[in-house]
Order: C-alpha cells, then sequence, then structure tokens
C-alpha cells in the first residue's frame, strides 16, 4: 500500500498520529519524514489543492469534477503540452498554443518538491510564458515517480534528461492561493490558485 492511501486513509489513524507528535519534547530530533509524506503536508500548508488517483479513469474523474465546482468549460482552458493535449483529448481544447484569453493552464511539470511543497516547472511546460502571464488557475498533472527532496535534485534531474538541450525559464510555483493583497513573505512570486492531479506510478 502506498503512503499516499495510508495518509489518505480513516481519520481516527490520522488522529492518532497527530498527538504523538505533539508529546515529544522540543530538544528531541527531527523526524525525517518519506518525501511523498513531507511533500503532501508542505504543499497542502502552501494552499494546494490535492486529487490522488489511483489510475487515468480517476484522473478524468477528478478533472471532469474540478471544471464542474469552477464552471469552467473547454473553453476556458489553455493546454502547452502536446502529450497532456492527447491525454486529454476527448475535450479537444482549443486554446493549445497560448493562453492570453484562458480562465485555465492545464500543465505537466517538471517536479514535485517535498522541501518547500512547490512544483518545478520549465520551458518544457510553459514555453518562454513568464508566471504572471499565465492564468491564475492550474491544473498541474503529475505522477509520483516524479516526486524529489529538493529543487537541487529537480534540477539535477531536469539536467540529466535534457542533455543535448537544457529547458530555460526553470521556476517554482509554492504560493497556491491568490490574494488580493499579498505579504512579505510572497512579494515578487506569482501565486496561483493551483490543483494537483497526481497519478500513482510507482
Amino acid at each position: 500500500m502506498s503512503l499516499f492511501k495510508k495518509l489518505f486513509g480513516s481519520k481516527q489513524k490520522k488522529e492518532a498520529s497527530g498527538a504523538g507528535a505533539d508529546e515529544r519534547g522540543k530538544f528531541m530530533p527531527e523526524i525525517k519524514l518519506p518525501t511523498d509524506e513531507k511533500f503532501t503536508i508542505n504543499f497542502k500548508k502552501n494552499g494546494g489543492k490535492f486529487l490522488y488517483c489511483d489510475s487515468l479513469e480517476e484522473i478524468h474523474e477528478c478533472f471532469n469534477n474540478i471544471l464542474s465546482e469552477n464552471n469552467w468549460t473547454k473553453e476556458h482552458i489553455c493546454c502547452l503540452d502536446p502529450k497532456l493535449n492527447d491525454l486529454f483529448k476527448k475535450y479537444k481544447f482549443s486554446n493549445s498554443n497560448n493562453c492570453h484569453n484562458a480562465t485555465l493552464l492545464l500543465s505537466p511539470c517538471e517536479n514535485l518538491v517535498a522541501d518547500n511543497g512547490a512544483i518545478l516547472i520549465s520551458s518544457n511546460q510553459i514555453k518562454e510564458s513568464k508566471l504572471n502571464d499565465l492564468p491564475d488557475n492550474f491544473i498541474i498533472f503529475a505522477t509520483t515517480s516524479q516526486l524529489v527532496d529538493t529543487i537541487g535534485e529537480g534540477l539535477r534531474g531536469i539536467k540529466n534528461k535534457n542533455k543535448n538541450q537544457i529547458p530555460t525559464n526553470i521556476t517554482t510555483i509554492k504560493h497556491f492561493s491568490i490574494q488580493e493583497e499579498k505579504d512579505f513573505l510572497t512579494y515578487g512570486s506569482s501565486s496561483k490558485n493551483l490543483y494537483l492531479l497526481l497519478l500513482e506510478d510507482l
């Protein structure tokens, strides 16, 4: 059973594990959490919305639920990635080349970074667009094999995967709630209303 299933198991188990954490003294060594658990905690702390799926059927079901919940239609959606366009081909997205008039970006990512709960993306996904030029709403499609502990590990992975041409425009998204007035902690970064569709592939 994957750790994600354990994490989203019964409420009773979650509460029981939470109680033990409070009893630890402040001078006790920090417990090293597994990568997937650490990512989940930090991602949710950043305001992200998380949907864990066992199959592509579940991915499509969750995707439909997100669209329905927000009253979004295929006309609102931009998808710049050809492989993802193919995976969601039944929707026939009209904005596949530019996102200027779109409400929502559907995109893959390079990695999910556990240390800070961030999404690592590059020109492979968003071309040369700046985050501020993209829609405020993102749906990110990723798999559990894309989880890494640190940004450094993610950057090494990008370099190894793209030996012929390293992508440009590498950036992270780590603030997932749109705020009318950003506080000083988020100044200079781009906040996105972000849903993560995570497919188990390990």
